[in-house]
């Protein structure tokens, strides 16, 4: 009995620095990557305001990307960009002031569905994703809200913009998501279950713009190398057989 208890013991000691070393390799919150600059939030309905200095829209949707697979993404534009991972809309935009830098807006789907101006998103978001946000509540939400670098001309319907209090930067949403619920570290592989991290693929239907490799005409900004293998040789040979002691 003793040493059944004694084994038990060692192995829920086990368990418990196992769970201890996986809790610490998150990844790091978006904080840790790049500085918060504004909020706005009631309730579920949030935008988070990040600054990426030094980097275009193209490079910072590419590094998302890369980072994680969206559910949708729009074509590849100098100005702006939006990626959609579940229900976060992550709206890129250039800086007017500052040219050379990227705002990333990260938007919850029910800010995205009272303040955003839809006839604006349909140059960005495919038509299953505005019919999902506008569709059944057209007559109550929607408003003429581009996004923050226009806030001051196209005002969000609720809310306004303010500098980000400790409390925000805690409960502040991690730059991207795996689709399990957990959070990868940069430059390292996902981890999800079964072997496979999204719950859903984007279909060819639904998706606005797509990063690929290996079409013809390839060569931009979001390719990944071809892969390059040679088909193993093979050797067909005629052979006969003859019968012992005849030549």
């Amino acid at each position: 009995m003793k040493k059944r208890s004694l084994l038990s013991i060692k192995i829920v000691l086990v368990l418990s620095f196992l769970v201890s070393l996986l809790s610490g390799c998150g990844a790091p919150n978006v904080k840790e990557s790049y500085p918060l600059e504004s909020v706005n939030r009631d309730g579920n309905a949030s935008s988070y305001v990040y600054r990426a200095a030094g980097k275009s829209v193209p490079v910072v949707a590419q590094e998302l990307v890369e980072e994680n697979k969206p559910d949708d993404i729009s074509p590849e534009d100098n100005e702006r960009m939006f990626l959609v991972y579940g229900d976060d809309y992550y709206h890129l935009q250039q800086d007017p002031a500052k040219p050379e830098d990227t705002l990333i807006e990260i938007d919850s789907k029910e800010y995205v569905r009272r303040n955003y101006d839809s006839s604006f998103l349909q140059g960005y978001l495919t038509a299953v994703l505005i019919s999902d946000l506008f569709d059944s509540l057209s007559g109550k939400y929607g408003g003429g809200y581009r996004g923050y670098t226009s806030k001051d001309v196209y005002k969000p319907k609720e809310g306004s913009y303010r500098k980000p209090t400790e409390s925000d930067k805690k409960v502040a949403p991690p730059l991207t998501v795996d689709r399990s619920g957990k959070i990868s570290r940069r430059g390292q592989g996902t981890v999800g279950s079964s072997g496979n991290i999204f719950k859903r693929e984007p279909s060819s239907e639904t998706s606005k713009g797509t990063i690929k490799r290996g079409e013809s005409g390839g060569g931009g900004l979001f390719d990944s190398p071809k892969k390059s293998y040679k088909k193993p040789k093979t050797r067909i040979g005629s052979g006969k057989i003859g019968r012992r002691g005849r030549r």
